[in-house]
């Protein structure tokens, strides 16, 4: 078909017909009169899109709105079925898999855990193969895969960088060769600037449009939201704040070599046990758990900041108190560089530490940072990365599939 031009009847109708379904993702099931009421539509002319969108196959009739007052009305709801995606979250211990439908829900996923000499491809044609599996799919019923790694792939290079310590994942051909192996369009992304996308969609940054988010796991990360548009930098490297130079650590040369000190070094997890022992905090069982779905450093932090965070005075206070400081010192200099709107904390270790950790972290900013920001704890806690991943295959697959005037 012609590319519809402005103003012509099918322009129009493609427009309608995205109005329209828009509507039904966000509201759910909708009758005719209703869609014709939130689109401005005639009932002839949200019954003529209905009509059309039945027969692409991108909406289905979902039963009737019985228990009003009058005669049921046909309720019409987005075809879930009509596309599909997935999304890999990739740590050096596991690669996670899941499949969702149009609409968003996840229907199956999939683990392969992390081995010595494994290669990259296989752990993801491993994974992602066991999800579409479960989902009783095939692999070619993806539109699109966005997997999220730490780090960046370097646009220029094809490498990834910032991200030593995922093992098996610095061919410079990985990219060509996951190309070949997968039938379905794959993108790539930076882990914490999913779990900002999935924050934008799903979270605590819905309806901003330039935010912040500050991330606290098995690295100390940052993903930056302009215009409701993720900043990646030059080499996909904005955010890496954990290489930023900050009072109180030497400055380290060579800092992609070195991979220490900095903001890393002051705020991240794997100081945290040494502080607590300094401040006087004792240590409990609790305090040396099973590392879970972390390594065992940041299940060591969490179970910290969580016992502090439980009981927030004496030792457990200080302790708070100086993680705070730690990162508000990092915090404060984006803050007056950016000067976001919002800043979203996430990330389990900054997770653990709650509303506590949280008031003292604003208390601290507000005495380093030339404005002042809303401070909000992440909502989307439960695989974040993974989501994001799946919200931004959506975004991309709806886009194509929802275009009717193609």
């Amino acid at each position: 078909m012609p590319a519809a031009t402005p103003g012509t009847p099918s322009l129009l109708r493609a427009m309608n017909d995205r109005a329209a379904l828009d509507l039904l993702l966000t509201h759910g099931p909708l009758s005719r009169t209703r869609i014709g009421h939130l689109t401005g539509l005639s009932k002839p002319t949200a019954s003529q899109l209905l009509a059309r969108l039945e027969a692409t196959g991108l909406v289905v009739a979902t039963g009737t709105d019985g228990g009003r007052p009058g005669p049921s009305a046909q309720l019409y709801a987005i075809n879930p079925r009509a596309a599909y995606v997935g999304g890999l979250d990739v740590t050096p211990g596991r690669v996670l898999a899941a499949v969702a439908d149009l609409t968003g829900t996840v229907i199956a996923s999939h683990e392969v855990p992390y081995t010595e000499g494994a290669e990259a491809l296989d752990q993801v044609t491993e994974a992602l193969g066991g999800a579409v599996k479960a989902a009783g799919l095939h692999r070619s019923d993806l539109h699109r895969v966005v997997i999220g790694t730490p780090g960046a792939f370097d646009p220029q290079t094809g490498r990834l960088r910032y991200a030593s310590h995922l093992p098996g994942w610095h061919s410079p051909t990985l990219l060509d060769d996951l190309a070949a192996a997968l039938p379905m369009p794959v993108e790539y992304e930076n882990d914490v600037n999913l779990t900002a996308v999935a924050e934008q969609r799903l979270g605590a940054a819905r309806g901003h449009e330039d935010f912040v988010l500050l991330w606290n796991e098995e690295g100390l990360g940052a993903a930056l939201v302009f215009g409701g548009r993720l900043h990646r930098g030059w080499t996909g490297g904005a955010g890496e704040v954990g290489f930023l130079p900050v009072p109180g650590r030497p400055l380290v040369r060579q800092v992609t070599r070195a991979n220490s000190g900095g903001y890393q070094e002051l705020a991240g997890v794997e100081g945290l046990p040494r502080l607590a022992a300094e401040l006087g905090v004792e240590t409990a069982r609790q305090d040396h758990p099973d590392a879970g779905p972390h390594g065992p450093e940041v299940a060591a932090a969490v179970a910290l900041l969580a016992r502090a965070a439980a009981a927030p005075e004496g030792a457990h206070l200080r302790f708070l108190q100086e993680y705070a400081t730690a990162l508000a010192t990092g915090l404060a200099s984006l803050v007056a560089v950016l000067d976001p709107e919002l800043v979203v904390l996430a990330g389990a270790a900054i997770d653990a530490g709650g509303e506590p950790l949280r008031e003292l972290l604003g208390a601290e900013l507000a005495e380093l940072a030339p404005s002042r920001p809303r401070l909000v704890p992440g909502e989307v806690l439960q695989r974040p990365v993974l989501h994001g991943a799946l919200e931004s295959a959506l975004a991309t697959t709806r886009d194509e599939v929802f275009d009717t005037s193609r």
